[in-house]
């Protein structure tokens, strides 16, 4: 999903009834400064960690992080961004459109490179969104040659990025105008989006590597749909660590059908989950009761490796009243979330 972009994201699920929220989770050590929180324990009972199945992929902590904020801003309105956050997701400076206009242009790196060196200097996992995408993309219809060299460019500028989302919605939600010439030789059913990931472990192979989508835990078809692409490019080679659900439509959803609904994208895949897009836009007191109920689930599940919230400052957000922060002052979700993870509230 984008931030400011033009992407739907799927209609908003209603999931059954309001949960009480569950026990709370407490989480790592309180970040200060450089440091970074665990983000919660996993069911097993100790610190959950990331990383990947199938060999490539480096093992990460579990993190709670969000995105930036507007033009690519990571601090904003006095608010250090490492005092809240472990990991960092660019809104929209990682898409391949904003770095390059045409394939066969230049590359203009000038926002992710402030923000990748944000990231290195703070301990903050970087995370890169996204390199194949039906959306956002250079003009023209790029070659194979040009997609290889985006990816490969990336990777030689980018070197410590820890997860990557290599394909983002796939079909039915969006397809590329290039996915003949990115799929020329590959087999199976969804050959380009194999070969994205091929040459993202060929060219970042530390990185943990993502299948990402929307309403893949929000509706059983959709989510046995996207098991069936991530069976289909595992069988055809494709090194997948990962499976990212965006989680932008599980307002009002129980933490029961969540957690039956994780549970089965995990057993389906095979792989861990990145909670990639988590918002909530309500009132503050929906907000709130919506995040009690999920954050548990995603904290206290094994499978689930990192949570990414998608927006954090009121106003600058791709959902509506789904900001954590208002002005400088936290709405009552935000505050909840910090307790649980043992981080600062805002504006400290």
């Amino acid at each position: 999903m984008t931030g400011g972009a033009t992407s739907a994201g799927g209609s908003p699920v209603t999931g059954g009834t309001s949960a009480s929220g569950g026990s709370p989770v407490t989480g790592g050590a309180k970040a200060t400064g450089g440091s970074t929180a665990a983000g919660g324990k996993s069911a097993a009972g100790g610190a959950a960690t990331g990383g990947s199945p199938t060999g490539g992929g480096s093992s990460l902590p579990k993190f709670v992080g969000n995105i930036t904020t507007g033009n690519g801003s990571v601090d904003t309105g006095g608010m250090k961004y490492n005092h809240y956050w472990n990991q960092i997701t660019p809104e929209n400076a990682g898409k391949w459109g904003s770095v390059q206009g045409s394939a066969s242009g230049s590359f203009n790196w000038g926002t992710l490179d402030s923000i990748y060196s944000f990231t290195q200097s703070n301990n903050i996992i970087f995370k890169q969104h996204v390199f194949v995408w039906g959306s956002q993309q250079p003009s023209g219809t790029p070659t194979l040659a040009q997609v290889e060299n985006w990816i490969k460019s990336f990777c030689t500028r980018f070197p410590n990025t820890k997860v990557i989302d290599v394909v983002n919605e796939p079909p039915p939600h969006t397809t590329p105008n290039y996915t003949a010439n990115l799929g020329a030789g590959e087999g199976g059913t969804w050959p380009w989006i194999t070969k994205a990931f091929k040459l993202a472990r060929q060219y970042c192979p530390n990185a943990i590597l993502v299948l990402n989508d929307y309403n893949n835990i929000e509706y059983a078809d959709q989510e046995t749909h996207f098991m069936d692409i991530v069976k289909d490019i595992k069988a055809n080679g494709a090194p997948i660590d990962a499976v990212g659900c965006q989680a932008h439509g599980l307002k009002n959803m129980s933490t029961a059908t969540l957690q039956a609904n994780i549970d089965k994208m995990a057993s389906g895949t095979g792989l861990p989950i990145y909670i990639t897009e988590y918002d909530i836009g309500d009132t503050d007191q929906n907000q709130l009761t919506n995040f009690k109920n999920h954050f548990p689930v995603f904290l206290n599940t094994a499978a689930v490796k990192g949570i990414t919230v998608w927006g954090w400052i009121n106003g600058s957000t791709w959902i509506s009243n789904s900001g954590l922060v208002s002005g400088t002052s936290p709405r009552p979700a935000m505050t909840w979330l910090m307790g649980q993870l043992n981080r600062p509230v805002p504006p400290n």
